[in-house]
């Protein structure tokens, strides 16, 4: 009876399993290039399954355990179309299906319209670089981009979480405030900050948000030849998400550290049947309290963008991106007189709770292309922002709290008060043909344009600031001189009386709220001013077998409205003709080698500078760029690395004098000079182990300067090595498959501080962060775990003195949930 039972149980065993194995098929099939040559790492997907293969060296793949049904097969691969088809499976079927897959080939989009379909790390084309659809290989200059893949895989919200990515470039401050190759870029000016290939005008106290971004650009050297006034050291851009003519959505949830809350959503498509008119949303949402105390940021982007496409030679795309941010405005950890930076919590802040930041900013965007035939076609973009700040702060006086003996309380900081109010327009039009033509065996692509920017701060900036200490006239000074003690009203001590409290750094309520009502103000009126510029450029791009050459030239003129609709108004006028040459040439399919000289310009009038107080009239700044390099694609162009040497020498450019008595005063340099090598590589080793990593040596010193102690100095918060690596690997076989792992290391070196005086100035540390990930994906769910400065190191990322000084943020873990629908 038992050997009959267990004859039964067995049979039925295997009838179950033989039911089981032939309700599923199995896909298998080759896939190779136009050639026939076989494709190995091709990734083979079953759209909206998370059924997928990998090819080997032959180019083959299975998937196995198909249910029976219809789906869409998907072959991809970095630098070819993705190939799609439609497959029926029946049950218990062996499906074979084979694929061919072409090079992607770039058109003449030189607007980008419609979305980026690559998907990695790695990026292989840049369209603003040269206004022209090129492979970032064959342009003659350094161009380091960091992809929303990246961005979404280190959970990054700032452009300036993702800068540690790109070698050479790193956090000047907290702020929109970035240095590469040591030379600042930042908000609230006109130059060196880009979105979609356009000059424009954001905030100054808060770095940029990037839900709604799809790379961030870093493009090196002084790119005046095309974009106008531009930054030494390079220029950020920022290119927002596009539509897609598939459907795709995602959204995903973060909380973690300090109280943070983050939620994002993607959704983009096509919203008529014939994919004529695409449409794209994001919209990102944060909450975080900061490490640092009192200091919070909540943050809102919504960002819609619809692409139209009437016929294949005429496309327009409209852009808004809404933007609003509250907080307070973060002007860094004050330590003790000491010098030492650990003396005080990284956590010390010197807010106020009443105090506030709330900034509004609104891009809209319009872009239209036309080809007029296959060799001609005409793009123009108009470009429309304002910027709105509502600001409440408690700053220091950049100094200790005086004593009547002319020495310094080093416990106690000295303060002062701004509440401010100002608002910006600002309005960029950029048109240009392009033209393709051959002459002999030289091909050439000539690319003529205009560009016009308008740039207007609008009525009723003003400010109210109440200074320091108390005068015996009833007004207010922010130093005490004791050259002057009679003028000073001094308490039972002989000590000057304050108008604003100092700060004590021993005390644990000096954060508390502060009775605004007592304090003596002064105003202090933002004039109403209106800066143009008009460049007309052109450029050719030659091409003659293995060599590229590329020809720039601009001429740009610059008009500012000091006191503008007002009987005082003054007219300052300046122009400059800024040329660009490049070189690359072709040595075999991997390797290129390329060289590169232009020259940038920027004017330093009261308008650029914004801020009354600033000093000047000030000269422009200009500067010049020789740069060498090579560019190679390995592993079938999965990974990409550039080595580069160059030195760039600015004139001009302008520091904090750290005057006691106008603590916004500047002082302008004669010349400073950087040279250095920096070495990049992105991509894919594996299909499913990505890699970024760099390194930068960065000489940047001062050369030439009034203050003789100053010559041959560092120059300020710029590391002379950095490097950086983040690595990350999907198990894609086994019982491990859909795991995966993230790690990274960021280095910075030794800075000094960015007051330049005959002072030796303080030094900031140099540090090392490790950073770490765990994902796991399960069909469209991903989870992700981000544990940021994983050894909790201790390290400021940059600063002015041991009064403003910028922590680094601490351990912190982030998690999150995506779905894919």
């Amino acid at each position: 009876m038992k050997k009959f039972l267990r004859l039964i149980l067995s049979s039925c065993f295997f009838l179950i399993l033989n039911g089981l194995l032939a309700q599923s098929g199995t896909i298998k099939g080759k896939v190779s290039n136009t050639d026939g040559s076989p494709l190995e790492f091709v990734n083979i997907s079953i759209k909206n399954h998370g059924k997928g293969a990998i090819t080997n060296s032959r180019g083959e793949f299975t998937i196995q355990e198909v249910n029976p049904g219809t789906y869409t097969l998907l072959a991809s691969y970095i630098g070819y179309t993705a190939a799609p088809k439609e497959v029926a499976i029946k049950e218990g079927q062996l499906l074979e299906v084979d694929f061919q897959l072409s090079e992607l080939q770039l058109g003449l989009q030189t607007v980008e319209i419609t979305g980026r379909r690559e998907v990695g790390y790695d990026n292989k084309e840049t369209f603003s670089a040269t206004k022209t659809a090129s492979l970032i290989k064959d342009v003659p200059a350094t161009i380091n981009f960091v992809t929303k893949e990246l961005m979404l895989d280190q959970v990054a919200f700032t452009v300036n979480d993702v800068v540690k990515n790109v070698p050479g470039v790193n956090q000047f401050s907290f702020y929109n405030d970035i240095s590469i190759r040591g030379f600042r870029v930042q908000g609230q000016r006109n130059s060196g900050t880009l979105l979609n290939g356009m000059r424009t005008f954001t905030s100054f106290w808060k770095p940029q948000l990037i839900p709604h971004i799809e790379r961030v650009e870093v493009i090196k050297g002084p790119a005046s030849a095309l974009f106008g006034n531009a930054s030494p050291g390079g220029s950020i851009n920022r290119v927002t998400k596009k539509p897609l003519t598939e459907s795709r959505k995602s959204i995903s949830t973060t909380v973690g550290s300090f109280n943070t809350i983050r939620a994002l959503a993607d959704f983009t498509g096509a919203m008529t049947d014939d994919k004529k008119l695409l449409y794209r949303l994001n919209l990102g949402f944060e909450n975080s309290d900061g490490f640092r105390d009192l200091q919070f940021s909540r943050n809102l982007v919504i960002a819609p963008s619809f692409a139209f496409l009437p016929t294949a030679n005429t496309s327009l795309n409209f852009d808004i991106v809404y933007q609003d941010s509250k907080g307070r405005l973060d002007r860094g950890q004050a330590a003790f007189g000491n010098r030492d930076l650990y003396t005080t919590p990284i956590t010390t802040s010197l807010s106020a709770i009443n105090d506030y930041l709330n900034e509004t900013t609104i891009n809209t965007t319009v872009s239209l292309r036309h080809n007029f035939s296959e060799r001609i076609s005409f793009n123009g973009t108009y470009q429309l922002s304002s910027y709105t700040e509502d600001l409440l702060e408690h700053r220091t006086s950049n100094q200790f709290a005086a004593l009547g003996d002319g020495t310094f309380d080093e416990t106690k900081v000295a303060m002062r008060v701004f509440e401010r109010k100002r608002s910006w327009n600002n309005s960029a039009f950029n048109n240009y043909i392009n033209a393709a033509y051959q002459l002999g065996k030289v091909k050439n692509n000539v690319l003529l344009g205009y560009d016009y920017f308008r740039q207007e701060q609008l009525p009723g900036g003003s400010q109210l600031e109440a200074r320091t200490y108390l005068l015996k006239n009833g007004e207010t000074a922010n130093s005490f001189n004791t050259n002057n003690k009679e003028n000073y009203i001094l308490d039972a001590d002989g000590n000057p009386k304050t108008n604003v409290t100092h700060f004590d750094l021993t005390s644990p309520i000096s954060n508390g709220i502060h009775d605004m009502s007592k304090y003596i103000y002064n105003q202090v009126t933002y004039n109403q001013y209106l800066q143009q510029t008009h460049g007309i450029y052109i450029q050719n791009q030659s091409e003659i077998g293995p060599l590229k050459l590329l020809l720039g030239l601009r001429q740009e003129y610059f008009q500012d409205l000091l006191d503008y609709n007002s009987p005082s108004e003054e007219e300052v006028k300046q122009d400059a003709l800024l040329p660009r040459i490049g070189l690359v040439y072709t040595i075999n399919h991997h390797v290129n080698l390329y060289g590169t000289w232009v020259q940038g310009y920027q004017p330093q009038d009261a308008a650029g500078i914004i801020n009354p107080d600033a000093g000047g009239p000030f000269h422009p700044l200009t500067s010049e760029m020789f740069e060498f390099g090579s560019k190679t694609e390995w592993f079938q162009n999965r990974l990409s690395a550039t080595v580069s040497l160059y030195q760039i020498i600015e004139r001009g450019g302008l520091y904090n004098a750290n005057n006691p008595e106008n603590p916004e005063l500047l002082l302008q340099l004669g010349e400073e000079q950087s040279k250095g090598v920096e070495l990049n590589l992105t991509g894919n080793i594996l299909p499913n182990w990505s890699v970024v990593a760099g390194y930068a040596f960065n000489d940047a010193k001062i050369t030439q300067a009034d203050i003789e102690e100053v010559i041959g100095r560092q120059k300020p918060n710029a590391p002379r090595n950095s490097a950086n690596f983040w690595s990350k690997y999907i198990f894609d076989q086994g019982s491990w498959a859909g795991l995966g792992l993230g790690l990274g290391y960021n280095y910075v070196s030794d800075r000094f501080g960015s007051i330049v005086s005959a002072d030796q100035p303080d030094i900031f540390q140099g540090y090392g962060i490790v950073d770490a990930a765990l994902y796991y994906q399960l069909d469209k769910v991903q989870f992700q775990v981000n544990v940021n400065n994983l050894f909790n190191k201790t390290h400021w990322v940059g600063g002015y003195d041991v009064l403003r000084a910028f922590p680094g943020s601490p351990r912190s873990v982030m998690a999150t949930v995506s779905y894919i629908f």
